[in-house]
């Protein structure tokens, strides 16, 4: 029971930064209606600037570690918003296929990219924070997954308040049911693609620090496994819907630790495609998704 109890605990943790990653693609998708398949490569970018940022501080302080922190989110927010001015914007009305092939472009141009000025080779990510270990009865909880589980809610808290109260959540919310319409009633269309780009990306970078802090070994590739989890827990929870992309990140979190704890551990990247296949086959729209016909 201890050992499914801390399993638990570290799938909650796993699956929190899964969420975090899945909320930007299921925003990108809820408004503007296509996968960022360089999503992944943002968190990439995240995960390294929290390195550089942590290193020079020198000092590891609560300070220092949410500063780093701030830092990527800051950094990916400006990527985010550069990739959609210069890679998506003039695509703007072509053809799907149009999009999901640049979107590929874009993913590759930041991974080989990354290799150019990161180097290849993996690098030790250092620490951020002030690492404790607490024990709960048999339970060993790190405060570094303390602090994953609190830095999702808040964000998760501060992403839902922006979008149900906000102009500019109204307007994403507006885009996202009808473009042409919200155009008309005089929304600025571009301001809030540009946003959703710039709010999808600080998140990933967010996550990016986070993985890192748990699992610290960064390369510039590093973003391929994790993001096609969070794609996965995107299309677990229901892509385009924000409670849909928090609840399927945790319960990849959990299933993939899960698998990984028992005897069939060699099987735990393949869950998570296991799940996709699924939930296509069984629920298509995803568990809190709303079924519709989607042309792709």
């Amino acid at each position: 029971m201890t050992e499914l109890l801390q399993q638990l605990i570290n799938g909650l943790s796993l699956g929190a930064i899964y969420a975090l990653i899945a909320l930007g693609y299921t925003m990108i998708y809820g408004v503007l209606r296509f996968i960022n398949f360089a999503h992944s490569e943002v968190f990439m970018v995240g995960a390294f600037v929290g390195c550089y940022i942590g290193r020079l501080a020198g000092s590891v302080t609560w300070w220092s570690g949410f500063g780093a922190l701030g830092a990527a989110m800051l950094v990916c927010g400006i990527l985010g918003f550069i990739i959609e001015k210069i890679a998506y914007r003039p695509l703007r009305g072509a053809p799907v296929l149009n999009v999901l092939i640049t979107a590929i472009g874009v993913s590759l141009f930041l991974q080989y990219g990354g290799q150019l000025v990161f180097g290849a080779t993996p690098r030790t990510f250092p620490e951020l924070f002030p690492v404790r270990h607490f024990r709960l009865g048999g339970l060993d909880v790190s405060s570094n997954q303390v602090i994953v589980m609190i830095v999702t809610v808040v964000l998760l808290v501060a992403l839902q308040l922006i979008v149900k109260h906000t102009r500019l959540g109204t307007a994403m919310r507006a885009v996202a049911l009808n473009p042409q319409a919200a155009q008309l009633v005089g929304i600025n269309t571009g301001t809030v693609f540009s946003f959703t780009f710039v709010i999808g990306s600080a998140l990933a970078g967010a996550g990016g620090v986070l993985y890192a802090m748990n699992y610290p070994s960064i390369d510039p590739l590093m973003g391929v496994m994790p993001g096609l989890k969070a794609f996965v827990a995107a299309i677990l929870g229901g892509i385009g819907s924000i409670p849909g992309a928090a609840l399927g990140g945790l319960l990849l979190g959990s299933a993939e630790t899960l698998v990984s704890g028992s005897q069939f551990s060699t099987y735990k990247d393949a869950i998570a495609f296991g799940i996709l296949i699924l939930i296509l086959l069984l629920r298509p729209s995803g568990l809190l998704g709303r079924p519709g016909v989607e042309k792709v």
